[in-house]
């Protein structure tokens, strides 16, 4: 049985990645999955109030072996340049306690534009910063952990604990909103 944290678009706010690290920490899930936008907040987004991206590199450079992480639409190679792990593949394949996981940011791949699942996977994404779990096609499942950060649609700023074909949907301070199970 693995446990892992997934969370997405930190957008370069060190308090709330302080906050999420503490939280990982505390949860011993073995790997930290991240779906992109690390550092920039993007030209559509206000600056976080915590918007710090030098503490950041230093945060994530600090866990460089517990991560897992994809590109996400704001992250360039300059970014790949200051971070002690890899950050640029579009999507990664996660199998885990026998659950297949196509993880990317979301931007390319989603919903309106299906990356190659066969029945019963997952398409993990963040990009719209709003929590989801849905189901669709043969089985599938598309779940997404919302925003570090930048929250919106009414979700609050969060992240998801996977493990044992459950996933919980946490707020930055711990509290389990929801929880989904996957039955294909």
């Amino acid at each position: 049985m693995s446990r892992l944290m997934i969370a997405s678009d930190l957008h370069g706010d060190a308090e709330c990645v302080e906050r999420l690290l503490s939280r990982y920490a505390e949860s011993g899930a073995e790997r930290l999955v991240l779906l992109g936008d690390l550092l920039y907040h993007g030209p559509r987004n206000d600056l976080p109030d915590g918007y710090a991206p030098k503490r950041v590199i230093e945060l994530l450079n600090g866990v460089k072996n517990e991560l897992l992480c994809v590109r996400g639409n704001c992250d360039t190679e300059v970014d790949a340049m200051v971070l002690d792990f890899p950050i640029m593949a579009d999507y990664a394949y996660i199998s885990v306690d026998g659950v297949n996981i196509f993880a990317t940011h979301g931007h390319r791949f989603n919903l309106s534009s299906l990356p190659p699942l066969r029945p019963c996977e997952i398409l993990l994404h963040g990009h719209t910063h709003i929590c989801a779990f849905e189901r669709f096609g043969e089985g599938n499942i598309y779940v997404n952990p919302g925003s570090v950060s930048i929250p919106k649609g009414g979700t609050p700023r969060g992240y998801i604990l996977y493990e044992d074909g459950r996933f919980d949907f946490c707020a930055l301070d711990g509290e389990v909103l929801r929880t989904e199970n996957i039955k294909c």
